[in-house]
């Protein structure tokens, strides 16, 4: 299932009488200003290296970097089961040959878990065999790539992959069902009616409405919605949920958001239908 795009065409301007003073447009305050640019640093992809080459780690850590991606990385399998527990990537490069857990071992395990079975995989190996592309592939990679090879043509491969899954970054109005969000004007409607949320409940929005289907975790909502670098209770994430279905859901509209018991929330995909 997919969402709906579709750009912010130009807004003709208003003809004014010729007596009346144009009004100046309101700007946003210090806090809302430095509010969004932390938001848009936290909404960066993050791609997770898994690569026991540390010199190879390195350049594709600098070239994502230079890419604008967020990156983290980890040198083995069982470093990146750990860590991929704590912040989930929107897509991971993934090493075949690794020392102790194996990339197509932890690319199984990967496609087991409910939180990671969506994760793109870009496998990374110098396996070049016909039969193991069919192996990576079948084991739940979605692409494969043998070294050596080109630093162009792999930023190439990811950006592909990063349009599917995140169209929503690239765009200003957003459609989920009969959900617009408009970023440039930072409003929200549902049907004929405005939707006024709180800068807290905007920003869940935004963050679900780029992933419709998978499910966040309160831990994972928190580190993505509020930063990692502040501490506020998990159960603080119910109570916003709760404001943001109380302001989405009008009298006889339907539920976008769907509870996981014991796992956390995500915007329902059949919603969209």
């Amino acid at each position: 299932m997919g969402i709906t795009l579709a750009r912010r065409g130009e807004q003709g301007q208003a003809s004014m009488d010729s007596i009346e003073k144009i009004r100046p447009v309101p700007q946003d305050t210090e806090q809302e200003q430095l509010e969004r640019s932390q938001f848009e640093r936290r909404m960066k992809p993050t791609v997770m290296i898994v690569e026991d080459e540390e010199a190879l780690s390195t350049l594709l850590q600098y070239n994502l970097d230079k890419e604008g991606y967020k990156v983290v990385a980890a040198a083995d399998g069982e470093e990146a089961a750990l860590l991929i527990r704590e912040v989930t990537p929107d897509l991971i490069l993934l090493d075949w040959m690794l020392p102790g857990l194996s990339g197509i071992e932890l690319c199984r395990r990967l496609r087991g878990r409910p939180e990671t079975r969506n994760v793109p995989i870009i496998m990374i190996t110098a396996r070049g065999e016909e039969t193991d592309r069919i192996r990576g592939l079948d084991t739940g990679a979605d692409d494969y790539v043998t070294k050596p090879f080109s630093m162009t043509e792999l930023l190439a491969r990811i950006r592909a992959v990063m349009r599917r899954i995140r169209p929503a970054l690239t765009e200003d109005l957003v459609t989920f069902g009969d959900i617009v969000i408009d970023r440039a004007a930072h409003r929200v409607r549902r049907g004929e009616r405005e939707v006024h949320l709180g800068p807290t409940e905007y920003r869940l929005l935004d963050h679900l409405i780029q992933h419709p289907g998978r499910v966040f975790s309160r831990e994972q909502l928190l580190d993505a919605v509020w930063g990692s670098d502040v501490y506020v209770e998990a159960r603080t994430v119910d109570v916003h949920v709760g404001r943001l279905r109380k302001a989405l859901n009008g009298k006889g509209e339907k539920d976008p958001i769907r509870t996981v018991r014991s796992a956390g929330y995500s915007l329902d995909e059949q919603f969209h239908n």
